[in-house]
């Protein structure tokens, strides 16, 4: 991809700008106005939130590619953000909702590993030639670490780069592919996201389990619900921040302890910092949920962790660039009929056991996108499930390196490699 300079390059600048988006959206989606009103009934609040920033960098205003807000935002604003979300969670109703969730999440792993291979022969047989070639340049390389990034996130996709040896050209349009391509699933799970029952009635899924942690957390908030004042929200933040800082000074310890002295484990990502900071303040946030610190929930806990998350997810929005497209037209469709099939798994999986599109959106999104943004589509639902979306996220991280693999082998034999 060709680097092209924003706009605004200042990352204060483009953190204003990112804030004067969302508070654009929540006024106007709180507004009286009948057009606002009827707008709203279409287009979900989170699905806005996440397509105008990618517009702006879409068109040159801003660039993702070179603020460091998103890598502020995933490390900093995002384990806060569990941590506030899990503090009130009743671990013991999520536990309930059953296999279905695992299952959605393992149909998606699948989906991916099958989705790759299906993709590349549905494609090369229309253009034969993408399936030649030799040494580094060769398309199934670059798709093995695709998969990688699909299935675990970025440490596997870096696995995937080093074990098939994709070159560095290759690798970028790739990155292309993989951002784009996951960019545009989430926002079509964002928009069902706000009518799932649509396909739940199609489906004939039993949702009663979801809804009963979603009432029950409801139910307990309003009990403890009072003004917050400014002591509440100081410690709001400060137990948020506080256990950030803690999941951070672990995970720094942790991952290079691993590195050295285990360096097999780097598979499972267990040498990932990043894997430990959201598994830490995930646990801690769970803990802290059979302690006094679950009332803070009555002094807008979840409510805070919803802001720092929406940040987050402008952050992700302006990493999409829309235009891309045009660029490398044929790996795009190689990625859209990938996303298709797996996709398509995914529904008929659902459809077989009757799984609610929950368990679909975060499942997929638990593969696909990780622990960065399964808990925003969990979320999308209700904040209260934000937590169903982390767990399934890390199981991610375990099942990527092997998925990748056996993925980027089949497209090898396709591509006679």
């Amino acid at each position: 991809m060709e680097e092209h300079s924003p706009l605004f390059t200042n990352d204060a600048v483009v953190f204003g700008i990112l804030m004067a988006i969302l508070a654009f959206v929540f006024a106007t989606s709180a507004s009286s106005n009948s057009f606002w009103k009827k707008f709203y009934k279409v287009v979900p609040t989170v699905l806005l939130c996440y397509f105008i920033p990618a517009l702006f960098n879409s068109f040159g205003l801003i660039s993702g590619e070179t603020s460091g807000i998103y890598q502020v935002a995933s490390r900093y604003l995002l384990p806060a953000s569990l941590v506030l979300f899990t503090i009130s969670i009743d671990l013991k109703s999520i536990l309930k909702l059953g296999p279905k969730a695992l299952t959605m999440f393992l149909a998606g792993t699948i989906g991916i590993m099958l989705g790759g291979p299906l993709a590349l022969a549905t494609v090369g047989f229309i253009q034969p030639e993408l399936l030649g070639g030799s040494g580094p340049d060769e398309v199934w390389r670059g798709l093995a670490t695709i998969a990688g990034s699909w299935i675990g996130g970025g440490a596997n996709q870096t696995a995937m780069l080093q074990v098939f040896g994709a070159s560095t050209s290759l690798f970028s349009q790739m990155i292309a592919v993989d951002v784009l391509i996951a960019s545009l699933w989430m926002a079509v799970l964002l928009y069902w996201a706000a009518k799932p029952e649509i396909i739940d009635n199609k489906f004939k899924a039993d949702s009663s389990a979801i809804y009963a942690l979603r009432d029950k957390i409801e139910k307990f908030r309003e009990g403890i619900m009072r003004i917050p004042s400014l002591s509440d929200t100081m410690i709001i933040l400060g137990v948020g921040f506080g256990v950030t800082g803690l999941a951070h000074w672990m995970a720094d310890g942790i991952a290079p302890w691993i590195g050295e002295n285990y360096p097999n484990l780097s598979q499972y990502s267990l040498d990932s910092a990043f894997f430990w900071i959201v598994v830490i303040a995930t646990t801690a946030g769970l803990l802290l949920s059979f302690t006094k610190a679950r009332n803070l929930e009555g002094a807008g806990a979840s409510r805070m962790g919803s802001v720092l998350l929406y940040v987050l997810v402008a952050s992700i929005g302006m990493q999409m660039d829309l235009l891309a497209i045009f660029e490398s037209p044929i790996l795009f469709l190689i990625g859209i009929l990938w996303m298709f099939f797996h996709i398509l798994i995914m529904l008929v999986v659902a459809y077989l056991i009757k799984a609610p599109f929950f368990y679909v959106a975060v499942g997929s999104q638990a593969n696909v996108g990780g622990a960065a943004s399964a808990p925003i589509v969990a979320s999308a639902f209700d904040p209260s499930l934000a937590p169903v979306g982390v767990l399934l996220a890390v199981l991610g991280y375990a099942a990527g390196t092997y998925g990748a693999y056996l993925c980027g082998l089949m497209m090898q034999a396709i591509s006679g490699g």
